[in-house]
């Protein structure tokens, strides 16, 4: 398929089946619910666009985009999970030479990829969180020279995802009027 037929192409369009969290639940059940909340509003937000439309900087002079926002909390995703509680040293997806990447590196020419590299990696990371048992433990990663527990990374996960979903609503209501979800 060439790049002119892709750029037509859109997101799919996800029917919200979001599970709502509990609200008589223990700590670890109610974090995970948030942040799950939270992780499937994203592909209902950005559901239907093009290329061109995810990458559309729309509330000038910002350079925001929901392609950017995609990339961003994908590569949260990947630090959080993978370097703070895995311990590993994976790479950033995104992030190179421009610490901004993320958000400023999406092209319509790879926006629907990065929308699907999102899912991928919260595979991946939800597999990696399963493996704590503790939300107490100390995990192997740190932060600045510090430890931290896998409560403090949901904690921060939930407030970074209310935090851009906040966004994606203006972005998206700009770019074709939809609003809420």
């Amino acid at each position: 398929m060439d790049l002119k037929n892709e750029l037509h192409e859109r997101t799919p369009v996800i029917p919200d089946a979001r599970s709502r969290p509990p609200f008589m639940a223990g700590e670890r059940e109610s974090l995970e619910a948030w942040l799950e909340f939270y992780r499937a509003t994203l592909p209902i937000k950005v559901g239907g666009l093009t290329a061109e439309q995810l990458c559309r900087a729309a509330v000038p002079p910002s350079s925001l985009s929901i392609a950017g926002i995609v990339r961003h909390l994908c590569d949260v995703e990947r630090y959080w999970f993978a370097t703070a509680v895995a311990g590993s040293d994976q790479p950033a997806r995104y992030k190179a030479e421009d610490p901004d990447a993320d958000f400023n590196g999406a092209t319509e020419a790879t926006a629907l990829a990065d929308v699907a590299a999102y899912s991928q990696e919260l595979i991946h990371v939800r597999e990696l969180a399963a493996k704590v048992t503790d939300l107490d433990a100390a995990l192997p990663g740190l932060r600045h020279g510090q430890q931290l527990n896998l409560r403090w990374v949901y904690t921060h996960m939930i407030e970074e995802y209310a935090r851009h979903l906040g966004h994606l609503d203006l972005l998206r209501e700009s770019v074709d009027g939809a609003t809420g979800y």
